[in-house]
């Protein structure tokens, strides 16, 4: 991990000479951050490399878009965000089974997966989670695991803090709601 600042990355990024270099460190310096938020939206480890590596690409294409109104990891994580939720509508559109199935399929998943590393109650929270609609999904995520505000999360999700509230809201009614079934 890079302790450069986020100015001096971006100064590397606008040269053609060292445009290469900045974007290594800037892969650097937020990659393992970037990377558990994906996973804890898209569950699967392989998944959330996929995303990644989609959402670094977009990155290193839309650099020159990045207008500084923003703090650089609050666009970054709103383009892993928008990635996370694209990939989670595009399986859902492929999934045509049975709730049941997908319920119990998301819980052998995480049971089965040698990358998480939990035990009973954390892996039905996941599986609790992963059923979530992908807005309260993201919502949940970033409040619960990753402590942003609402003011961070409104940054991210380009909405407004009520509604981002709302949706927590909900998310955690449902997650208690699938809890208490167990």
């Amino acid at each position: 991990m890079t302790n450069l600042p986020d100015k001096q990355i971006l100064d590397l990024l606008a040269n053609d000479h060292t445009q290469e270099r900045g974007f290594r460190l800037l892969v650097q310096k937020y990659s393992e951050r970037l990377y558990w938020h994906i996973r804890r939206m898209v569950t699967e480890h392989e998944d959330a490399n996929d995303v990644m590596q989609n959402c670094f690409i977009k990155v290193f294409r839309n650099i020159h878009r990045f207008e500084g109104k923003s703090e650089l990891f609050t666009w970054l994580y709103r383009i892993a965000t928008n990635e996370a939720i694209t990939f989670l509508n595009k399986r859902k559109k492929r999934q045509m089974s049975a709730l049941d199935d997908v319920d119990s399929n998301i819980y052998n998943q995480l049971k089965a997966d040698s990358y998480f590393d939990g035990d009973k109650a954390q892996t039905l929270l996941h599986a609790a989670i992963a059923q979530l609609p992908e807005k309260q999904k993201a919502v949940f995520v970033m409040r619960y695991f990753d402590e942003m505000s609402y003011k961070e999360m409104a940054e991210v999700m380009q909405t407004s803090v009520g509604g981002l509230k709302a949706s927590f809201h909900h998310a955690v009614k449902k997650i208690e709601a699938s809890l208490k079934v167990e």
